[in-house]
C-alpha cells in the first residue's frame, strides 16, 4: 500500500507539470481555434531562461537564499517566454489567422523545429545539469514526500485558481470568452481581438515558463530535446482533460502523470508512453469532447 501511495504522490507531481502546459495549449485553442505545436518549445525555453538566470545568480551572488533564487528565476522565465510568445504570435501566426486552418498548424509545427535547433545551436546537444536547488525530505510512514513535490503540487493550485479567476472574473476574461464566442461580433461590441489574443499567447507562455523551471527544478536537468516529449503529452492531456477547459487541462495532466506514474511502477517502464495514448484513444472514442470538455454548438 505505501508503495502504491508513493506513486501517486509521484504522479501527481509529474502531472502537475503537464497540467500548466495543457493549460496553455488550451487557451491558445479556446480562443482562436488553433493548436500551437510550438507551445512545447516554450516551455522548454522556460526551463533554459531559469537554468541561465540560475548561472548567473550563482556566479554574482554565491550565498542567495533558495527561495529567492527560485523567485528571480521564475520571474525572469516568465518574461522572457512571454515575450518569445509574443513575438511568435506577431510574426507567424497573426498573419495566417484568416487563411485556410492548415497553414497556422504547419506554421507552428515550423516553429517548434526553429526554436528547437535555436537552443541546440546556442546552447549545444548536450544535457545541462544543475545541483538540487530544492532537497529537503519528508517521511510520512514509509512514504516519501520532497519538499519540491510539493511546491509543484502547490504552485500548480494557485495559478490554476489565479488563471481560472481570471478567466472568469475580470474584464480580460471576459474579453477573452467572447473572442472565443465570436471574433467579429466582439470587434463590433469594442473588444481589441488581436490585443486579447496576443495577451493569451503571453498567458500561456508564462504558464509554461513555470512548468519548464518546475521540470528544471525536479530533475536537475535541461535539455534542447525537452520540448518534445513532455509537449506532446501535455497537449494529450489537454485534450483528455477536454481542451478548451482549464479545470480538464490539469485534470488531464493529472491523469497522463498517474498513468505514467503507476504504469511505470506496475509494468515494463518501456511501454509507458503507449499506455498512455492508448487510454488517450479509448476515452476519445467514447467521448471525444474529453472528460470535462463540451461539444461544439455550430452557428448557421
Amino acid at each position: 500500500m505505501e508503495y502504491f501511495v508513493q506513486q501517486l504522490i509521484n504522479g501527481l507531481t509529474l502531472g502537475s507539470i503537464y497540467g500548466l502546459v495543457a493549460i496553455g495549449y488550451t487557451m491558445v485553442y479556446g480562443i482562436i481555434g488553433m493548436i500551437n505545436f510550438a507551445h512545447g518549445d516554450i516551455f522548454m525555453l522556460g526551463g533554459f531562461a531559469a537554468l541561465i538566470v540560475f548561472l548567473i545568480l550563482t556566479s554574482f551572488f554565491a550565498g542567495i537564499p533558495v527561495a529567492l533564487a527560485l523567485l528571480v528565476m521564475l520571474i525572469i522565465a516568465m518574461l522572457m517566454t512571454g515575450l518569445w510568445n509574443w513575438v511568435i504570435e506577431r510574426v507567424a501566426y497573426r498573419p495566417l489567422r484568416g487563411s485556410f486552418r492548415l497553414a497556422p498548424l504547419i506554421t507552428a509545427i515550423g516553429m517548434s523545429i526553429v526554436l528547437s535547433n535555436f537552443i541546440q545551436v546556442a546552447q549545444g546537444p548536450r544535457n545541462k545539469p544543475i545541483p538540487s536547488l530544492v532537497s529537503d525530505v519528508y517521511h510520512l510512514g514509509a512514504v516519501t514526500v520532497s519538499l519540491k513535490q510539493i511546491i509543484i503540487v502547490v504552485v500548480t493550485a494557485v495559478l490554476l485558481s489565479i488563471f481560472w479567476y481570471i478567466v472568469n472574473k475580470t474584464p480580460l476574461g471576459r474579453a477573452q470568452r467572447a473572442t472565443e464566442q465570436d471574433r467579429k461580433m466582439a470587434a463590433l461590441l469594442g473588444v481589441d481581438v488581436d490585443r486579447t489574443i496576443s495577451i493569451t499567447f503571453v498567458m500561456g507562455a508564462a504558464l509554461a515558463a513555470v512548468a519548464g523551471t518546475m521540470y528544471l527544478m525536479y530533475y536537475g536537468v535541461a535539455s534542447f530535446a525537452d520540448g518534445f516529449t513532455p509537449g506532446v503529452k501535455a497537449f494529450t492531456a489537454a485534450v483528455l482533460g477536454g481542451i478548451g477547459s482549464l479545470p480538464g487541462a490539469v485534470l488531464g495532466g493529472l491523469l497522463i502523470g498517474l498513468i505514467e506514474s503507476l504504469w511505470s511502477a506496475y509494468f515494463t517502464i518501456a511501454y509507458k508512453d503507449v499506455a498512455t495514448f492508448a487510454i488517450l484513444a479509448f476515452v476519445l472514442i467514447f467521448k471525444p469532447t474529453g472528460i470535462l470538455g463540451r461539444p461544439e454548438v455550430e452557428k448557421v
